[in-house]
């Protein structure tokens, strides 16, 4: 009996529909263990990784909770635990870890240790793990305790690339190299630092206003100028 149009097509479907399902089973047969594998793999290292991140969190969360005792204690003119002090200085989080070297240096300086102090900030000027921030306040801290030791002309040529406005430690190292000027006896110099220290909103307002009253014995007018009205 000959087959229809209709049936001959029908026909060629269902042939076509077992061919695929033959090869499918075919194929899962071949391969299905190693797609299995390969999903509970990937389903292992998300896990993983979802394990990892909720880990480094937690961590991040207890070691910013010992830092904020340690910083309270030494906001208060206390010591912080010496054990507490020492594990955040070996933290992973390099944040963490600068911010407990500073507390460290600056506890022993408190207690007279200087030359503890000064070979500590010289450590972490030096370490380039660190962000550049924490090294060059390191190094202004530094050069603070080494002041009076140091050869005008010494504090200068360390300092200056930090004096210069826009700099994070501006006021800071700005008024360490206007005073080495000042021994220096170049007022033409220091003069122009301390009035462009008085005017900078970033400064911190004690450096501000020591700036302004030496940029006045200066000669220099370091008087912000009002905003006229319906200006800025």
């Amino acid at each position: 009996m000959a087959l229809t149009p209709q049936n001959s097509e029908a026909f060629m479907r269902e042939v076509d529909e077992a061919v695929r399902q033959d090869q499918l089973l075919t194929f899962w047969q071949r391969f299905g263990r190693w797609i299995l594998a390969a999903v509970v793999i990937g389903l292992l290292a998300f896990a993983g990784w979802l394990y990892w991140q909720h880990h480094s969190t937690t961590q991040s969360q207890a070691v910013s909770e010992e830092m904020d005792k340690v910083l309270a204690a030494a906001a208060g003119g206390g010591t912080p635990d010496a054990k507490q002090l020492d594990a955040l200085t070996n933290a992973s989080q390099p944040g963490f870890r600068a911010s407990a070297l500073l507390v460290k240096a600056g506890v022993a300086a408190r207690k007279g240790d200087d030359k503890g102090a000064i070979a500590a900030y010289k450590a972490m000027a030096a370490d380039s793990s660190l962000d550049q921030p924490y090294r060059d306040l390191a190094l202004i801290r530094q050069t603070v305790l080494e002041f009076e030791a140091l050869q005008p002309q010494q504090i200068v040529d360390r300092l200056k690339p930090l004096a210069v406005e826009g700099a994070p430690w501006f006021g800071s190292a700005g008024e360490l190299v206007a005073i080495a000027y000042m021994k220096m006896g170049k007022r033409e110099l220091a003069g122009p630092l301390f009035a462009a220290m008085a005017k900078d909103a970033t400064v911190p307002q004690s450096i501000r206003s020591r700036a302004r009253q030496m940029a006045g014995l200066l000669g220099i007018d370091a008087v912000e100028t009002p905003a006229a009205p319906g200006q800025g």
